[in-house]
C-alpha cells in the first residue's frame, strides 16, 4: 500500500524556534538506552538548523528486560499479556532513564523524541489477511515517559514514511546530512548497531541525492555467538575475534544471500539476521572449524565484508576523484578488531575510516550518541510540522511529517 499525502497545511506548521530536545534510542542490539540532549537552533539562510550536543548518557538494560526484548524480537509465538507487560516495562525504563539524565543535566528540556524499541520490522510489501502492506512496530508506553518528563513526547516515527511508500528506514540521514555534509568530500556515515546501516552524503557542490540503506548485520550475529559460545553479551573491544581466524568460505557463501544483492532502498532487522540466521551461520562455521573464536572472528568479518560490498556496489561517489570518508558510529565503533578490519580492507580503496567522535571532524559526536541525537532532530521537525524522512533514502514517494505526539 502506498499513499501520497498532501503537504502539511500551514495551520499544522509552527515557525521554527530554538528548542532543547532529548532524543531517546534503544536499538536492535537491545543492549540499553541512549539519551542525547541537543540544542537545535534554526538558521534562516541555511538548509539545516544548528545542532549542538549538550549531554549524553547511556544506560544498559537490566538482564531480565534485555532477555524479554530479545525474546519478543525473535518470537514465533507469544501472548498479548507478554507484549502488554513489555510495552509498559519499556515505558518505565524510558521514564527512569530520562529522569536520571534530566537531573544530571539540570537545565530545562522542551521536547522529547523517543524511537521506542523495535520488535518487528517488515520493510517489504507482504500479504496478510487478504491485504498487502509494509509494517513496523516500536513499543514502549509513551504516556509514562511524557508524565515523567512533563513535556510532549514525539514517537512512532516510522509508520508515516511507510504509508507514503517508504520502508520506514533509515531515518537517521536527516541528521547525517545536517551535521556531516562537506564542501568537497563524500561522507558515508556507517552506523554499526544490531544492524549496520549507512548514509551517503555527497559534497555540497554535488547534485547527487542522499541515499541510505541497511548494509546487513552489525553487532547482531557477533552478539548472538558470544551469548551462545561464551555466555557474554558481546565481544568487548573485539578481543575474542582478534584471537580467532576468519573462515573465508563461510563469508563467501553467506554473501550469496539475496539481501546483499538487493539495491537500495532496503532495510533489515532480526527477521533477517536474528537467532535463526545466527544458528545457521554457526553451523556453517563448524563445518570448517570447531574453535569458537573462529566463529566470532568470522561473524566480525561478515559485518566488515557487507559494509565493503555496500560501498563498492551502491555508495561509490559518482566522481571517482572525490575523496571519501567512512564515519563510523554505534557500538561497533568500540570494537577495535572490527575497526582494524575495516581500515585494512578499505585502505586499497583510498577510503579514510574515522569514528564520528574523531576530533578532526567539524561536529564530532560520541559514537553511541548519534542515533539518539537523530531522534531529537526528528522530534524537532515533527513538532514544527516539517518533514523528517529523506525520500531518496527510504523509497517513499514524498517527504512527510513523521511521528505522533503524547502530551504531558
Amino acid at each position: 500500500m502506498s499513499i501520497v499525502p498532501p503537504p502539511a497545511p500551514a495551520s499544522r506548521r509552527r515557525r521554527p524556534t530554538p528548542l532543547t530536545v532529548a532524543g531517546i534510542m534503544s536499538g536492535t542490539s537491545a543492549d540499553g538506552i541512549d539519551i542525547a540532549v541537543v540544542r537545535i537552533t534554526p538558521r534562516p539562510r541555511a538548509a539545516s538548523p544548528r545542532i549542538e550536543l549538550l549531554a549524553h548518557r547511556g544506560y544498559p538494560f537490566p538482564g531480565a528486560l534485555r532477555a524479554a526484548v530479545l525474546a519478543a524480537q525473535d518470537a514465533q509465538r507469544t501472548s498479548t499479556a507478554e507484549l502488554a507487560h513489555l510495552n509498559w516495562r519499556l515505558g518505565v525504563a524510558y521514564a527512569q532513564c530520562y529522569q536520571k539524565t534530566a537531573a544530571a543535566y539540570a537545565a530545562p528540556i522542551d521536547l522529547v523524541g523517543c524511537h521506542g524499541q523495535t520488535i518487528y520490522h517488515q520493510g517489504a510489501v507482504e500479504t496478510y489477511a487478504g491485504a498487502r502492506f509494509r509494517c513496523t512496530w516500536q513499543i514502549g508506553e509513551m504516556a509514562l515517559l511524557a508524565q515523567a518528563a512533563g513535556v510532549p513526547v514525539v514517537s512512532n516515527f516510522r509508520p508515516a514514511d511507510m504509508v507514503a511508500g517508504g520502508q520506514g528506514a533509515p531515518l537517521v540521514p536527516l541528521l547525517d546530512q545536517a551535521l556531516y555534509r562537506d564542501a568537497r568530500r563524500t561522507r558515508v556515515l556507517q552506523n554499526i548497531g544490531g544492524i549496520g546501516n549507512l548514509t551517503v552524503v555527497p559534497p555540497a557542490s554535488s547534485t547527487a541525492p542522499v541515499i541510505a540503506f541497511d548494509t546487513g548485520p552489525g553487532n547482531m550475529v557477533m552478539d548472538a555467538l558470544m551469548q551462545q559460545l561464551y555466555s557474554k553479551a558481546f565481544d568487548r573491544g573485539g578481543r575474542i575475534a582478534a584471537s580467532g581466524n576468519v573462515l573465508e568460505p563461510v563469508i563467501t557463501a553467506t554473501l550469496r544471500d539475496r539481501f546483499f544483492r538487493e539495491p537500495p532502498p532496503r532495510s533489515a532487522g532480526r527477521e533477517q539476521f536474528g537467532e535463526r540466521f545466527a544458528k545457521e551461520f554457526l553451523r556453517s562455521c563448524r563445518q570448517h572449524s570447531r574453535l569458537p573464536a573462529d566463529a566470532v572472528a568470522t561473524a566480525t568479518a561478515l559485518t566488515v565484508h557487507s559494509i565493503e560490498r555496500a560501498l563498492q556496489q551502491f555508495a561509490t561517489a559518482p566522481d571517482t576523484d572525490t575523496p571519501l570518508d567512512l564515519l563510523v558510529s554505534g557500538g561497533g565503533a568500540r570494537n577495535g578488531t572490527l575497526m582494524h578490519m575495516l581500515r585494512t580492507r578499505l585502505t586499497s580503496r583510498s577510503v579514510r575510516v574515522l569514528a564520528t567522535s574523531d576530533p578532526s571532524l567539524p561536529s564530532p559526536m560520541p559514537v553511541e550518541a548519534k542515533e539518539a541525537a537523530a531522534f531529537a532532530l526528528l522530534a524537532y521537525n515533527s513538532w514544527h510540522g516539517l518533514p523528517g524522512n529523506i525520500a531518496s533514502a527510504t523509497g517513499a514517494a514524498t517527504q512527510v511529517v513523521l511521528g505522533q505526539v503524547t502530551c504531558a
